[in-house]
């Protein structure tokens, strides 16, 4: 499912009335909090759904795959998310 989808499916979730912009607005006004969430406490945690957490990189040394030459790559920090249990039961 892209962004699109996603769009479409909260607008079919939402009734009748609902418009496709509504739908967006809804979708971007989530996205936005949750990007927020993370940004101001480093986590954002939603029962029954999963966890975004930001996770740090270490540096490492990896390799230019092009040429073969071997560079340094820094410390960093990356959003990584974890799925609740019902998530996870979900898919088998």
């Amino acid at each position: 499912m892209n962004k699109g989808e996603l769009i479409d499916a909260v607008k079919g979730a939402l009734g009748e009335g609902a418009t496709k912009k509504q739908a967006e607005d809804a979708v971007k006004a989530v996205l936005d909090s949750i990007a927020a969430g993370i940004k101001k406490s480093g986590s954002v945690q939603l029962i029954g759904f999963g966890s975004f957490v930001v996770r740090k990189r270490a540096a490492r040394t990896g390799r230019n795959p092009k040429t073969g030459e071997s560079i340094k790559i820094k410390a960093s920090k990356t959003v990584g998310f974890k799925p609740s249990s019902a998530i996870k039961a979900g898919l088998k």
